[in-house]
């Protein structure tokens, strides 16, 4: 949709009159001790709720001290390592396993996931016309938004969309987790017909297949992927699955719920948030950054070269000049992300197989110098690690994920956990989350519309 002249120059007037309105300083935020991000001076989040579905520990009492130590994250009361060192090879349903352990708090044992994951693909059928009428209609780059519309189109096509009941809600989340994939691959393909000129085709989801599986059948042309392609993407899902209460998708996700709306717009909500750079989006700002740094970096085993870049690049003379160096730290954990240690050996496996080992030696280059740098210039004792967007990305690229799907494949494994935590808030029938703000604006007296200059 294009603007016209007249609305452009209005607008642009407008703007430089809004610039007017007071942009408040962080003396002024400490004055009237406004916890900024909802986190305290020490960066550690305020407590607003409480929640059974995970644990995401990134400090340990020490000698009465709360100390940084190497971080863990549980699924309910399983270590999430554990669930990935016995990853069924057989089965290869690790994201159906963790989603019905998240929902249920218990592991399903094997003829109750095998029941679940039939359950789950009953529900990978969209109704009738859904994809020419909605999908197709108006494609665009961004499948985040094309998957948020339509997540909102269902609600019309559902009798009971406002019946927050559990057992409602609990179809209605079943239902949108398993169809979340079919919104992201078609909505991709429709993109890529209409915008790139390109061939369009339609793989149906095969009952039999898990939902790793079934990503990567729908979207390749040929249908065809390796076992360990399947397991790769497979624990990705896994470990996107669910991330405490407090990250921002997900603390949306209870705001939202708690003001008694019905599930297709609070999943839609938490749907918006994820797709934001400082958040589902940063696996790409972590790709596009490795793409700057090999444009400059001509030899990839030359630590001094790479050291150069990376230094420019924390002094905001490189890439977009942001002075980040992307997938590396995180707001809770500091000596380590369990999901980046526990995922690695993957990459690396992937990597093998893909003939791109040379690549995954320079990303654990980037890696240790990259901590040696940030230490040094921000005075970190305990040390900043690699977070899971430092490997999520190159995975994608190695499984020949289009960039546009990168952050649309976190909404297929997050949804899960955004389902948990909307029936764990409606479960315990909390108050509308409503937290505070310090008005600091002075009184003046209305003015006559006749008396205004």
């Amino acid at each position: 949709m294009a603007y016209n002249v007249y609305q452009e120059n209005e607008v642009n007037k407008l703007t430089e009159l809004f610039k007017q309105n007071p942009k408040f300083t962080e003396e002024t935020y400490k004055k009237n001790q406004v916890k900024r991000g909802l986190r305290d001076e020490n960066g550690a989040g305020v407590i607003t709720g409480l929640t059974d579905i995970s644990d995401v520990i990134a400090k340990k009492m020490v000698d009465g001290v709360l100390t940084p130590c190497d971080g863990e994250l549980y699924y309910r009361s399983i270590d999430v390592r554990t669930m990935i060192k016995n990853y069924d090879n057989k089965l290869r349903s690790g994201f159906e396993e963790a989603t019905y352990l998240l929902f249920f708090n218990k592991l399903p044992n094997k003829e109750e996931l095998i029941e679940f994951k039939k359950l789950l693909a009953s529900f990978r059928k969209l109704p009738r016309n859904f994809v020419r009428d909605v999908i197709m209609k108006a494609p665009n780059k961004d499948i985040m938004n094309s998957i948020a519309r339509s997540i909102l189109a269902l609600y019309s096509y559902d009798p009971r969309a406002l019946d927050n009941s559990t057992e409602n809600v609990l179809k209605q989340c079943l239902m949108l987790t398993a169809m979340m994939p079919m919104f992201a691959v078609y909505a991709y393909n429709a993109h890529m017909h209409y915008n790139e000129n390109k061939s369009f085709y339609i793989h149906r989801p095969r009952p039999e297949l898990s939902t790793a599986e079934n990503v990567l059948y729908m979207l390749r042309p040929d249908s065809k992927y390796t076992a360990l392609e399947a397991k790769v993407l497979d624990i990705a899902f896994i470990l996107h699955a669910e991330h405490g209460g407090g990250n921002n998708s997900t603390f949306t996700t209870h705001v939202v719920t708690s003001a008694g709306t019905d599930t297709y717009s609070t999943i839609t909500a938490a749907l918006c948030s994820l797709k934001g750079p400082k958040h589902g989006g940063a696996n790409i700002k972590v790709m596009e950054m490795f793409a700057d740094l090999k444009k400059n970096v001509t030899d990839w085993s030359d630590r001094d070269q790479i050291r150069a870049y990376l230094t420019k690049l924390l002094a905001g003379e490189a890439y977009d000049g942001a002075g980040l160096i992307y997938g590396m730290g995180h707001a809770v954990y500091s000596v380590s992300d369990p999901r980046a240690k526990v995922f690695k050996e993957y990459v690396e496996a992937l990597a093998t197989e893909k003939g791109r080992k040379k690549e995954m030696k320079l990303y654990n280059a980037v890696e240790e110098i990259a901590q040696e740098l940030i230490c040094a210039k921000r005075k970190v004792i305990k040390g900043v690690a690699a977070n899971v967007d430092f490997y999520s990305g190159f995975v994608y690229n190695m499984l020949g994920l289009p960039v546009e799907l990168y952050t649309p494949m976190f909404a297929v494994a997050r949804v899960a956990g955004w389902s948990a935590h909307r029936m764990e808030e409606l479960y315990n029938s909390g108050k509308i989350i409503r937290p505070a703000y310090v008005s600091t604006n002075t009184r003046l007296p209305y003015v006559k519309l006749e008396d205004r200059k």
